[in-house]
């Protein structure tokens, strides 16, 4: 995934562990947690993110989450910039953020509401590499038979999401 090089960074502690924030101008790029899959190179290592913990969209970012993880908060009001990725993968990261908090929805029906019924797989992909995790909300989808399947930052902290938004 190719991300814009302007991007800073901020991490913070959670109740589900720490959480990398990324933004660029535009909006918020990425928001992972610490040791995840699909976590870009640019958040460790040579040649990673400058960190900026004073960033203004960071900040409000972090005030956000925090908010949610506390439950006091539903929505996110952010501005996005969702980069990289394929125009499928754009497709589904804008259908994830129209399953509202407390919902969920199977792949098969994530895949049947952006017109692509028979992509069941390739949806599940996309979910996967969802850059901003939390925001657009991966965790809401489940398996066929309701189960808990896939997420980059791990099953438990799924099932600890939808039961925050009282969706399990």
């Amino acid at each position: 995934m190719k991300f814009d090089t302007s991007i800073v960074q901020t991490r913070f502690a959670s109740p589900l562990g720490v959480v990398i924030i990324a933004a660029t101008a535009k909006g918020l790029a990425g928001v992972w947690f610490e040791g995840q899959r699909h976590l870009p190179p640019q958040v460790d290592g040579p040649g990673a993110w400058p960190h900026a913990s004073g960033h203004p969209l960071l900040l409000l970012a972090e005030q956000q989450l925090q908010d949610y993880f506390a439950g006091r908060r539903t929505v996110f009001e952010l501005p996005l910039d969702l980069q990289g990725g394929t125009p499928f993968q754009q497709l589904v990261w804008q259908a994830l953020l129209r399953i509202p908090s407390g919902a969920t929805a199977s792949y098969g029906e994530l895949s049947t509401r952006i017109g692509k019924p028979a992509a069941v797989r390739a949806v599940g992909a996309a979910v996967g590499r969802n850059p901003l995790s939390v925001i657009v909300p991966c965790h809401r989808v489940l398996g066929a038979d309701g189960s808990l399947t896939g997420y980059a930052g791990g099953l438990e902290r799924k099932s600890a999401l939808l039961q925050l938004e009282g969706a399990r």
